[in-house]
């Protein structure tokens, strides 16, 4: 073998080398990436159903004044947060929520692949409703407040619970799940020590 076949081969390894923990590190997201795909889109269909976009004739609109049921189905917008907490703040909530999201993408990789599912499931939530606040008008009969100032469309109807979607329920089950999961994980066991030990001898 010349020396440029050596050069070749030795390439050759090396690229693929690098390569690999690149594939794994794909891998590793995979299965959070699937979960959040799955919630946004189960979220986004249920909330045109609700809404009445695409092909859905929609849902009535709750209103304090009709008797329902203890759990059901009603349209509701939010311009904040839960029990509209922050209404009117779309900008400042979404800036809060894409740092929540980059926080769990950066610590997903090194956590169990239970914990990356329920970080999965907080993902696509969180992202459902960014997406109403970016892409949807502003609650009917408010103003317009201008940069992801558009609703959150909810549905849900609780009698003893703010009106909520499936984007708050992966939201709120997947941290809860996540808190129990951390709360439950083993602590890692300590380095041994590669100090030499002190000498009981005389």
């Amino acid at each position: 073998m010349n020396s440029s076949d050596g050069n070749v081969v030795a390439s050759t390894t090396t690229s693929a080398t690098a390569s690999a923990p690149s594939h794994r590190g794909l891998r590793t997201y995979l299965p959070m990436i699937a979960i959040a795909l799955g919630v946004l889109v189960i979220d986004q269909i249920t909330k045109a159903w609700a809404n009445g976009d695409w092909i859905f004739s929609g849902l009535d609109r709750c209103n304090s004044l009709v008797e329902r049921p203890a759990l059901g189905f009603c349209l509701a917008f939010n311009e904040g947060m839960a029990f509209s907490i922050g209404w009117g703040s779309g900008a400042l909530i979404s800036i809060v929520v894409v740092s929540v999201i980059v926080t769990l993408a950066v610590f997903s990789r090194n956590v169990s692949l239970a914990q990356r599912l329920v970080m999965g499931a907080i993902v696509g939530g969180a992202l459902g409703n960014l997406i109403d606040r970016g892409l949807r008008p502003a609650a009917p009969g408010t103003l317009d407040r201008g940069f992801m100032g558009g609703a959150v469309v909810d549905f849900i109807y609780s009698r003893y619970w703010a009106t909520f979607n499936v984007a708050d329920m992966a939201v709120v089950v997947g941290g809860f799940l996540l808190a129990v999961a951390v709360w439950r994980a083993p602590e890692e066991a300590p380095e041994p020590s590669t100090e030499p030990e002190p000498s009981t001898e005389p």
